[in-house]
């Protein structure tokens, strides 16, 4: 999405930063694993459809996504690259912002880091696009991310059995005001897609 193409959503645990072409080739990586595009229900795509999703990602005015990088490793290091560790996406709908969530790198699971980028995406679509009815679709076979979005306030409201998943939603996202989210434009056009 356009809005955030430079944009940087700084939390303690994990930055939010856009989807580009520095990305794709990690990202394409992480996503040659069956078990991961099966939590995710991803399809297989190939390298050069992987950057054509970039881009698409970042002109679409239908969908929002951020990479996430390990605000540890990123401090030490400022490689964005060395520092990802998964992503958060939002599809925006009539009935409010689709949210997904996923850690891709075993070693930082379990850490609240998708809780925690959850909650930054969340009042950042608060306050940039004045959207704060969230839901989530996951496969029933994922709990570990079902238990995550009903932590954070989200409720079972179908469970779709002819696909296998599970809706939740979550009307009004209370992000506790001791969050502190700062995030800024980082003044730079960042075109490094093809």
């Amino acid at each position: 999405m356009l809005i955030n193409k430079n944009t940087i959503v700084i939390g303690t645990k994990v930055v939010l930063v856009p989807y580009t072409f520095k990305h794709v080739e990690k990202y394409h990586r992480w996503m040659q694993c069956p078990v991961l595009r099966d939590e995710t229900g991803s399809e297989e795509l190939s390298y050069e459809e992987e950057i054509e999703m970039c881009e698409s990602w970042r002109n679409d005015d239908d969908k929002l996504t951020f990479i996430m990088l390990s605000k540890e490793v990123f401090d030490k290091n400022k490689n964005e690259v060395e520092a990802m560790i998964g992503d958060i996406n939002g599809f925006i709908h009539s009935e409010g912002i689709e949210l997904s969530v996923m850690v891709a790198e075993k070693a930082f699971r379990g850490q609240g880091c998708a809780e925690e980028a959850v909650k930054l995406m969340s009042k950042y679509c608060q306050l940039t696009l004045g959207n704060d009815n969230f839901f989530a679709v996951i496969n029933d076979d994922n709990i570990k991310s079902i238990k995550l979005f009903e932590k954070l306030g989200f409720v079972i409201t179908e469970k779709m059995e002819v696909f296998k998943q599970t809706k939740l939603f979550n009307d009004k996202v209370k992000v506790e005001d001791k969050l502190v989210l700062d995030y800024y434009q980082t003044g730079e056009v960042c075109e490094d897609c093809p």
